[in-house]
Protein backbone atom coordinates (compact mmCIF):
# COMPACT_ATOMS: atom_id res chain seq x y z
CA UNK A 1 0.00 0.00 0.00
CA UNK A 2 1.61 3.38 -1.12
CA UNK A 3 2.52 6.08 1.56
CA UNK A 4 1.22 9.35 1.14
CA UNK A 5 2.06 12.72 3.28
CA UNK A 6 -0.87 14.13 3.59
CA UNK A 7 -1.89 17.67 4.85
CA UNK A 8 -5.10 19.12 4.46
CA UNK A 9 -6.01 23.04 5.42
CA UNK A 10 -9.42 24.80 6.06
CA UNK A 11 -8.92 28.26 5.47
CA UNK A 12 -11.24 31.11 6.18
CA UNK A 13 -10.91 34.42 4.64
CA UNK A 14 -12.40 36.84 7.35
CA UNK A 15 -12.08 39.75 5.76
CA UNK A 16 -14.15 39.06 2.54
CA UNK A 17 -18.16 40.26 3.21
CA UNK A 18 -20.71 38.09 4.23
CA UNK A 19 -21.75 37.79 0.88
CA UNK A 20 -18.45 36.69 -0.55
CA UNK A 21 -17.08 34.54 2.57
CA UNK A 22 -16.52 31.07 1.62
CA UNK A 23 -14.39 27.94 3.05
CA UNK A 24 -11.74 27.28 0.53
CA UNK A 25 -10.20 23.03 1.48
CA UNK A 26 -6.92 22.61 -0.06
CA UNK A 27 -5.33 19.05 0.14
CA UNK A 28 -1.89 18.14 -0.32
CA UNK A 29 -0.53 14.77 -1.18
CA UNK A 30 2.80 13.51 -1.52
CA UNK A 31 3.41 10.13 -3.53
CA UNK A 32 6.31 7.90 -3.14
CA UNK A 33 8.35 9.04 -6.34
CA UNK A 34 8.24 12.66 -4.63
CA UNK A 35 4.99 13.82 -7.07
CA UNK A 36 3.45 16.51 -4.78
CA UNK A 37 -0.09 16.69 -5.72
CA UNK A 38 -2.11 20.14 -4.76
CA UNK A 39 -6.13 20.08 -5.06
CA UNK A 40 -8.36 22.50 -4.38
CA UNK A 41 -11.98 22.43 -4.43
CA UNK A 42 -14.07 24.88 -5.99
CA UNK A 43 -17.46 23.35 -6.21
CA UNK A 44 -19.03 26.52 -8.62
CA UNK A 45 -19.02 24.91 -12.15
CA UNK A 46 -18.77 21.36 -13.15
CA UNK A 47 -15.39 22.55 -14.34
CA UNK A 48 -11.67 21.61 -13.58
CA UNK A 49 -8.36 22.59 -13.77
CA UNK A 50 -5.22 20.83 -14.36
CA UNK A 51 -1.76 22.51 -14.03
CA UNK A 52 1.91 20.55 -13.85
CA UNK A 53 4.54 22.93 -12.51
CA UNK A 54 8.42 21.40 -12.95
CA UNK A 55 10.99 23.52 -10.64
CA UNK A 56 12.65 24.72 -13.50
CA UNK A 57 13.81 27.75 -15.96
CA UNK A 58 15.84 29.98 -16.75
CA UNK A 59 17.23 30.80 -13.49
CA UNK A 60 18.80 27.19 -13.09
CA UNK A 61 20.42 27.64 -16.24
CA UNK A 62 24.05 28.17 -16.71
CA UNK A 63 26.20 29.91 -18.79
CA UNK A 64 26.20 29.87 -22.59
CA UNK A 65 23.69 27.40 -21.81
CA UNK A 66 20.49 29.90 -21.85
CA UNK A 67 17.00 29.08 -23.19
CA UNK A 68 17.00 25.63 -22.36
CA UNK A 69 14.06 25.63 -20.42
CA UNK A 70 12.25 27.59 -23.03
CA UNK A 71 12.68 25.30 -25.66
CA UNK A 72 12.25 22.43 -24.24
CA UNK A 73 8.73 23.75 -23.44
CA UNK A 74 8.37 24.04 -27.29
CA UNK A 75 9.54 20.47 -27.43
CA UNK A 76 6.72 18.59 -25.23
CA UNK A 77 4.23 18.92 -27.62
CA UNK A 78 6.48 17.13 -29.97
CA UNK A 79 5.21 13.74 -28.73
CA UNK A 80 5.84 10.55 -27.04
CA UNK A 81 5.85 6.45 -28.99
CA UNK A 82 2.26 6.41 -27.27
CA UNK A 83 0.90 10.25 -28.80
CA UNK A 84 2.79 11.11 -31.63
CA UNK A 85 3.71 14.69 -32.46
CA UNK A 86 -0.12 16.95 -32.69
CA UNK A 87 -1.82 14.38 -30.84
CA UNK A 88 -1.61 15.60 -27.45
CA UNK A 89 -3.23 19.11 -28.70
CA UNK A 90 -5.93 17.25 -30.87
CA UNK A 91 -6.99 14.93 -28.27
CA UNK A 92 -7.73 18.47 -25.79
CA UNK A 93 -9.62 19.83 -28.81
CA UNK A 94 -11.86 16.92 -28.91
CA UNK A 95 -12.63 16.88 -25.28
CA UNK A 96 -13.47 20.56 -25.34
CA UNK A 97 -10.82 21.38 -23.00
CA UNK A 98 -8.28 24.60 -23.59
CA UNK A 99 -4.37 24.13 -22.83
CA UNK A 100 -0.95 25.91 -23.46
CA UNK A 101 2.18 25.61 -21.18
CA UNK A 102 4.77 28.87 -20.19
CA UNK A 103 7.80 29.05 -18.87
CA UNK A 104 9.22 31.37 -16.63
CA UNK A 105 12.44 32.09 -14.81
CA UNK A 106 11.31 29.87 -11.71
CA UNK A 107 9.46 26.90 -13.15
CA UNK A 108 7.67 25.87 -16.55
CA UNK A 109 4.14 24.91 -16.67
CA UNK A 110 1.42 22.84 -18.78
CA UNK A 111 -1.97 23.58 -18.01
CA UNK A 112 -5.87 22.06 -19.37
CA UNK A 113 -9.24 23.58 -18.70
CA UNK A 114 -11.77 20.83 -19.06
CA UNK A 115 -15.01 19.57 -17.85
CA UNK A 116 -14.47 17.63 -14.41
CA UNK A 117 -15.23 13.98 -16.11
CA UNK A 118 -12.19 14.79 -18.53
CA UNK A 119 -9.39 14.52 -15.75
CA UNK A 120 -8.40 11.25 -16.14
CA UNK A 121 -7.14 11.89 -19.75
CA UNK A 122 -5.33 15.23 -18.82
CA UNK A 123 -3.29 13.13 -16.28
CA UNK A 124 -2.64 10.44 -18.50
CA UNK A 125 -1.32 12.43 -21.12
CA UNK A 126 0.83 14.70 -18.99
CA UNK A 127 2.33 11.51 -16.72
CA UNK A 128 3.17 10.44 -20.63
CA UNK A 129 5.16 12.84 -21.74
CA UNK A 130 6.44 13.42 -18.17
CA UNK A 131 9.05 10.27 -18.78
CA UNK A 132 8.45 9.46 -22.29
CA UNK A 133 9.42 12.25 -24.64
CA UNK A 134 11.06 11.38 -28.26
CA UNK A 135 13.62 13.84 -28.74
CA UNK A 136 14.23 13.79 -33.07
CA UNK A 137 16.70 15.66 -34.28
CA UNK A 138 14.83 16.92 -37.13
CA UNK A 139 12.16 17.99 -34.84
CA UNK A 140 15.00 19.67 -32.80
CA UNK A 141 16.74 21.83 -35.40
CA UNK A 142 13.43 22.73 -36.64
CA UNK A 143 12.02 23.92 -33.69
CA UNK A 144 15.30 25.79 -32.80
CA UNK A 145 14.70 27.45 -35.76
CA UNK A 146 11.20 28.47 -34.58
CA UNK A 147 12.66 29.77 -30.96
CA UNK A 148 15.09 31.65 -33.30
CA UNK A 149 12.90 33.56 -35.28
CA UNK A 150 10.52 34.44 -31.98
CA UNK A 151 13.06 35.93 -30.40
CA UNK A 152 13.98 38.27 -33.44
CA UNK A 153 10.57 39.07 -33.69
CA UNK A 154 9.56 39.43 -30.10
CA UNK A 155 13.07 40.50 -29.09
CA UNK A 156 15.38 42.18 -31.08
CA UNK A 157 12.74 43.58 -33.45
CA UNK A 158 10.82 44.99 -30.11
CA UNK A 159 12.59 48.29 -29.29
CA UNK A 160 10.60 47.70 -25.41
CA UNK A 161 11.63 44.20 -24.78
CA UNK A 162 15.24 44.43 -26.27
CA UNK A 163 15.34 47.20 -23.91
CA UNK A 164 14.29 45.10 -21.21
CA UNK A 165 16.12 42.68 -22.06
CA UNK A 166 19.06 45.05 -21.88
CA UNK A 167 18.83 46.65 -18.66
CA UNK A 168 18.19 43.86 -16.94
CA UNK A 169 21.85 42.60 -17.91
CA UNK A 170 22.48 45.64 -16.36
CA UNK A 171 20.93 45.48 -13.02
CA UNK A 172 22.43 42.05 -12.24
CA UNK A 173 25.89 41.61 -12.07
CA UNK A 174 25.74 37.69 -11.55
CA UNK A 175 22.06 36.42 -11.24
CA UNK A 176 20.92 34.22 -13.78
CA UNK A 177 17.85 36.67 -13.96
CA UNK A 178 19.92 38.67 -16.13
CA UNK A 179 19.72 36.10 -18.72
CA UNK A 180 15.99 36.02 -21.09
CA UNK A 181 13.97 33.50 -19.96
CA UNK A 182 14.04 33.01 -24.04
CA UNK A 183 17.91 32.77 -24.23
CA UNK A 184 20.79 34.92 -25.88
CA UNK A 185 20.75 34.22 -29.39
CA UNK A 186 23.85 32.52 -29.39
CA UNK A 187 23.19 30.14 -27.07
CA UNK A 188 19.83 29.31 -28.75
CA UNK A 189 21.99 28.66 -32.34
CA UNK A 190 24.62 26.46 -30.56
CA UNK A 191 21.95 24.20 -28.97
CA UNK A 192 22.48 20.71 -29.19
CA UNK A 193 19.88 18.09 -28.66
CA UNK A 194 22.46 15.79 -26.29
CA UNK A 195 21.79 19.58 -24.18
CA UNK A 196 18.02 19.11 -24.21
CA UNK A 197 18.06 15.64 -23.52
CA UNK A 198 19.94 15.70 -20.77
CA UNK A 199 18.09 19.21 -19.26
CA UNK A 200 14.43 16.79 -20.09
CA UNK A 201 15.69 13.80 -18.12
CA UNK A 202 17.11 15.68 -15.15
CA UNK A 203 14.35 17.97 -14.09
CA UNK A 204 11.18 16.36 -15.90
CA UNK A 205 10.58 13.63 -13.06
CA UNK A 206 7.86 13.13 -10.67
CA UNK A 207 10.24 14.53 -7.83
CA UNK A 208 10.57 17.96 -8.95
CA UNK A 209 6.76 18.44 -10.56
CA UNK A 210 3.46 19.63 -8.34
CA UNK A 211 0.58 18.81 -10.10
CA UNK A 212 -2.09 21.48 -9.35
CA UNK A 213 -5.97 20.72 -9.70
CA UNK A 214 -8.35 23.10 -8.91
CA UNK A 215 -12.33 22.43 -9.49
CA UNK A 216 -15.25 20.49 -8.93
CA UNK A 217 -13.26 17.49 -7.68
CA UNK A 218 -13.30 14.84 -5.20
CA UNK A 219 -9.80 15.14 -3.46
CA UNK A 220 -9.98 11.78 -2.92
CA UNK A 221 -10.45 10.96 -6.05
CA UNK A 222 -7.85 13.07 -7.83
CA UNK A 223 -5.76 11.42 -5.48
CA UNK A 224 -6.17 7.94 -6.69
CA UNK A 225 -5.65 8.99 -10.37
CA UNK A 226 -2.39 10.84 -10.06
CA UNK A 227 -1.83 7.52 -8.42
CA UNK A 228 -3.11 5.79 -11.14
CA UNK A 229 -0.77 7.81 -13.44
CA UNK A 230 2.20 9.50 -12.28
CA UNK A 231 2.89 7.01 -9.08
CA UNK A 232 4.73 4.35 -11.40
CA UNK A 233 7.24 7.07 -12.60
CA UNK A 234 10.77 7.00 -11.97
CA UNK A 235 12.39 10.10 -9.93
CA UNK A 236 15.47 11.16 -11.25
CA UNK A 237 18.73 12.37 -9.41
CA UNK A 238 18.43 16.13 -8.99
CA UNK A 239 21.26 18.15 -8.34
CA UNK A 240 20.35 21.97 -8.27
CA UNK A 241 22.90 24.22 -9.86
CA UNK A 242 24.50 26.14 -7.18
CA UNK A 243 24.94 30.29 -8.23
CA UNK A 244 26.76 32.89 -7.23
CA UNK A 245 24.77 34.88 -4.89
CA UNK A 246 24.49 38.53 -6.54
CA UNK A 247 27.19 40.83 -5.00
CA UNK A 248 25.48 43.87 -3.45
CA UNK A 249 25.26 47.09 -5.54
CA UNK A 250 27.93 50.21 -4.17
CA UNK A 251 26.16 52.41 -6.27
CA UNK A 252 23.88 54.09 -8.90
CA UNK A 253 24.18 51.80 -12.63
CA UNK A 254 23.31 53.65 -15.53
CA UNK A 255 23.12 52.46 -19.34
CA UNK A 256 21.83 54.07 -22.53
CA UNK A 257 20.34 51.79 -25.60
CA UNK A 258 20.02 53.03 -28.85
CA UNK A 259 17.05 51.61 -30.96
CA UNK A 260 14.95 52.43 -33.82
CA UNK A 261 11.58 53.38 -31.94
CA UNK A 262 8.93 56.06 -32.17
CA UNK A 263 9.41 56.93 -27.96
CA UNK A 264 12.28 57.03 -25.53
CA UNK A 265 11.28 55.31 -22.50
CA UNK A 266 12.71 55.49 -18.84
CA UNK A 267 13.12 52.20 -16.57
CA UNK A 268 14.37 52.22 -13.04
CA UNK A 269 15.28 49.13 -10.91
CA UNK A 270 15.79 48.96 -7.13
CA UNK A 271 17.23 45.89 -5.91
CA UNK A 272 14.85 44.55 -3.38
CA UNK A 273 14.13 40.96 -1.26
CA UNK A 274 11.27 38.49 -1.83
CA UNK A 275 9.68 35.86 0.36
CA UNK A 276 11.77 33.23 -0.55
CA UNK A 277 15.28 34.32 0.58
CA UNK A 278 14.29 37.02 3.41
CA UNK A 279 15.36 36.36 7.10
CA UNK A 280 12.49 35.11 9.29
CA UNK A 281 11.24 38.18 11.18
CA UNK A 282 11.41 40.45 8.52
CA UNK A 283 9.05 39.02 6.05
CA UNK A 284 6.73 42.38 6.74
CA UNK A 285 9.23 44.14 4.39
CA UNK A 286 7.68 42.37 1.67
CA UNK A 287 4.05 42.79 2.09
CA UNK A 288 4.61 46.78 2.55
CA UNK A 289 6.81 46.66 -0.37
CA UNK A 290 3.80 44.96 -2.18
CA UNK A 291 1.54 47.66 -0.62
CA UNK A 292 3.77 50.42 -1.61
CA UNK A 293 3.51 48.89 -5.02
CA UNK A 294 -0.37 49.62 -5.49
CA UNK A 295 0.07 52.61 -3.50
CA UNK A 296 2.17 54.35 -6.79
CA UNK A 297 0.67 52.51 -9.67
CA UNK A 298 -2.96 50.48 -8.02
CA UNK A 299 -5.37 52.14 -10.53
CA UNK A 300 -6.23 55.85 -12.12
CA UNK A 301 -6.45 57.30 -8.25
CA UNK A 302 -2.52 56.02 -7.37
CA UNK A 303 0.26 58.55 -7.25
CA UNK A 304 2.01 57.76 -10.14
CA UNK A 305 -1.08 58.60 -12.45
CA UNK A 306 -2.30 61.19 -10.44
CA UNK A 307 0.67 63.45 -10.02
CA UNK A 308 3.23 62.17 -13.06
CA UNK A 309 -0.08 61.59 -15.97
CA UNK A 310 -2.48 64.06 -15.14
CA UNK A 311 -1.17 66.87 -12.75
CA UNK A 312 2.12 67.32 -13.76
CA UNK A 313 1.70 65.97 -17.32
CA UNK A 314 5.53 64.76 -17.83
CA UNK A 315 4.49 61.05 -18.66
CA UNK A 316 2.06 60.30 -20.92
CA UNK A 317 2.43 56.42 -19.64
CA UNK A 318 4.41 55.48 -15.84
CA UNK A 319 4.01 52.54 -13.84
CA UNK A 320 5.53 50.44 -10.87
CA UNK A 321 5.95 46.82 -10.36
CA UNK A 322 7.43 44.06 -8.04
CA UNK A 323 7.16 40.44 -7.53
CA UNK A 324 7.29 39.22 -4.15
CA UNK A 325 7.62 35.69 -4.68
CA UNK A 326 10.64 35.32 -7.11
CA UNK A 327 12.96 32.49 -5.67
CA UNK A 328 15.80 34.80 -6.14
CA UNK A 329 16.23 38.41 -5.09
CA UNK A 330 14.33 40.51 -7.16
CA UNK A 331 13.77 44.41 -8.29
CA UNK A 332 11.85 46.92 -7.47
CA UNK A 333 10.91 48.58 -11.00
CA UNK A 334 9.15 51.95 -12.65
CA UNK A 335 8.59 52.24 -16.27
CA UNK A 336 8.01 55.56 -17.94
CA UNK A 337 7.50 57.41 -21.68
CA UNK A 338 7.70 61.11 -21.30
CA UNK A 339 4.32 63.10 -22.56
CA UNK A 340 4.67 65.29 -25.59
CA UNK A 341 7.70 68.36 -25.09
CA UNK A 342 8.71 66.45 -21.94
CA UNK A 343 12.19 64.41 -21.27
CA UNK A 344 13.34 61.72 -19.99
CA UNK A 345 15.30 63.80 -17.44
CA UNK A 346 12.17 65.42 -16.33
CA UNK A 347 10.48 62.53 -15.81
CA UNK A 348 13.22 60.81 -13.66
CA UNK A 349 13.22 63.87 -11.28
CA UNK A 350 9.44 63.88 -11.23
CA UNK A 351 9.81 59.94 -10.24
CA UNK A 352 12.42 60.57 -7.64
CA UNK A 353 10.22 63.37 -5.97
CA UNK A 354 7.69 60.74 -5.27
CA UNK A 355 10.04 58.34 -3.99
CA UNK A 356 11.59 61.36 -1.49
CA UNK A 357 7.68 61.78 -0.44
CA UNK A 358 7.58 58.03 0.50
CA UNK A 359 10.86 58.58 2.12
CA UNK A 360 9.69 61.56 4.37
CA UNK A 361 6.21 61.51 4.74
CA UNK A 362 4.10 58.88 6.27
CA UNK A 363 1.35 57.46 4.42
CA UNK A 364 -1.74 59.19 5.33
CA UNK A 365 -5.03 57.05 6.86
CA UNK A 366 -7.59 57.19 3.95
CA UNK A 367 -5.14 56.71 0.97
CA UNK A 368 -3.71 53.33 3.12
CA UNK A 369 -7.07 52.27 3.63
CA UNK A 370 -7.86 52.65 -0.12
CA UNK A 371 -5.00 50.64 -1.11
CA UNK A 372 -5.69 47.68 1.21
CA UNK A 373 -8.95 47.58 -0.33
CA UNK A 374 -7.67 47.47 -3.71
CA UNK A 375 -5.91 44.87 -3.16
CA UNK A 376 -8.50 43.09 -1.07
CA UNK A 377 -10.73 43.57 -4.52
CA UNK A 378 -7.85 42.02 -6.59
CA UNK A 379 -8.15 39.16 -4.42
CA UNK A 380 -12.01 38.95 -4.67
CA UNK A 381 -11.48 38.71 -8.61
CA UNK A 382 -8.44 36.22 -9.07
CA UNK A 383 -10.99 33.91 -6.97
CA UNK A 384 -13.13 34.12 -9.57
CA UNK A 385 -10.79 32.33 -11.91
CA UNK A 386 -9.89 28.79 -11.57
CA UNK A 387 -6.18 29.44 -13.36
CA UNK A 388 -5.52 32.28 -11.37
CA UNK A 389 -5.93 30.15 -8.33
CA UNK A 390 -4.21 27.59 -9.51
CA UNK A 391 -1.09 30.11 -10.45
CA UNK A 392 -1.31 31.09 -7.10
CA UNK A 393 -0.14 27.91 -5.56
CA UNK A 394 2.21 26.74 -8.61
CA UNK A 395 3.99 30.16 -8.14
CA UNK A 396 4.55 29.59 -4.21
CA UNK A 397 5.53 26.32 -4.39
CA UNK A 398 8.32 26.21 -6.89
CA UNK A 399 9.60 29.38 -5.84
CA UNK A 400 10.15 26.96 -2.39
CA UNK A 401 7.62 28.77 -0.47
CA UNK A 402 4.36 26.61 0.46
CA UNK A 403 0.94 27.21 -0.59
CA UNK A 404 -0.55 28.23 2.30
CA UNK A 405 1.07 31.70 2.59
CA UNK A 406 -1.48 32.65 -0.44
CA UNK A 407 -4.29 32.20 2.40
CA UNK A 408 -1.94 34.42 4.50
CA UNK A 409 -1.61 37.27 2.34
CA UNK A 410 -4.79 39.44 2.71
CA UNK A 411 -4.27 39.38 6.79
CA UNK A 412 -0.42 40.09 6.27
CA UNK A 413 -1.56 42.93 3.73
CA UNK A 414 -4.09 44.22 6.39
CA UNK A 415 -1.13 44.66 9.32
CA UNK A 416 0.96 46.82 7.28
CA UNK A 417 1.10 50.24 8.59
CA UNK A 418 2.19 53.75 7.24
CA UNK A 419 5.55 53.53 9.34
CA UNK A 420 6.50 50.06 7.54
CA UNK A 421 5.82 51.65 4.21
CA UNK A 422 7.97 54.54 4.90
CA UNK A 423 10.75 51.98 6.53
CA UNK A 424 11.17 49.82 2.97
CA UNK A 425 11.12 52.93 0.93
CA UNK A 426 13.80 54.49 3.07
CA UNK A 427 16.05 51.25 2.99
CA UNK A 428 15.69 49.95 -0.39
CA UNK A 429 14.31 52.29 -2.79
CA UNK A 430 18.23 54.40 -1.93
CA UNK A 431 20.25 54.84 -5.39
CA UNK A 432 23.13 52.36 -4.05
CA UNK A 433 20.25 49.75 -4.82
CA UNK A 434 19.49 51.56 -8.48
CA UNK A 435 20.09 50.97 -12.34
CA UNK A 436 18.45 53.60 -14.63
CA UNK A 437 17.95 52.65 -18.07
CA UNK A 438 17.06 55.13 -20.79
CA UNK A 439 15.70 53.79 -24.39
CA UNK A 440 16.86 56.95 -26.93
CA UNK A 441 14.94 56.40 -30.31
CA UNK A 442 16.82 56.07 -33.70
CA UNK A 443 14.68 56.56 -36.69
CA UNK A 444 12.61 54.15 -37.34
CA UNK A 445 13.34 52.06 -40.83
CA UNK A 446 11.07 49.86 -42.55
CA UNK A 447 12.13 46.95 -41.06
CA UNK A 448 11.95 47.96 -38.01
CA UNK A 449 8.46 49.44 -37.49
CA UNK A 450 7.19 46.99 -34.97
CA UNK A 451 4.99 47.81 -32.36
CA UNK A 452 5.79 48.78 -29.20
CA UNK A 453 4.92 46.94 -25.95
CA UNK A 454 5.11 47.12 -22.29
CA UNK A 455 8.05 45.38 -20.43
CA UNK A 456 7.29 43.10 -17.96
CA UNK A 457 9.86 42.57 -14.64
CA UNK A 458 8.64 39.03 -14.65
CA UNK A 459 7.88 37.87 -18.45
CA UNK A 460 7.04 34.74 -19.53
CA UNK A 461 7.24 32.36 -22.67
CA UNK A 462 4.31 30.60 -23.81
CA UNK A 463 3.62 28.15 -26.29
CA UNK A 464 1.67 29.06 -28.99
Amino acid sequence: MPRYLVIVGLVFCSWIPPLLASTYQVHEFKLENGLKLIVKEDHRAPIVVSQVWYKIGNSYENEGKTGLSHLLEHMMFKGTQKYPAGEFSRIMDVQGATENAFTGSDYTAYFQTLEKTRLPISFELEADRMRNLVLTETEFVKERAVVAEERRTRTEDNPSSFFYEQFSATAYQVSPYRNPIIGWMSDIENMKLSDLQQWYEQWYAPNNAIVVVVGDVDPQAVLELATQHFGPLKPSQLTPPVHRPEPEQQGIKRITVKRPAKLPSLLMGYKVPALPHIPSGQEWEVYALEVLSYLLDGGDSARLNRYLVRDQQVASFISAGYDSGERLPSLFTFSATPAEGKTIEQVEKSLREQIALLQTQPVKPEELARVKTLLRASEVYERDSLFYQGMKIGLLETSGLSWSLSEQYLARIAEVTAEQIQTVAQKYLIDDFLTVGILEPLPLTTESKSPPSKPKAAAGETHS
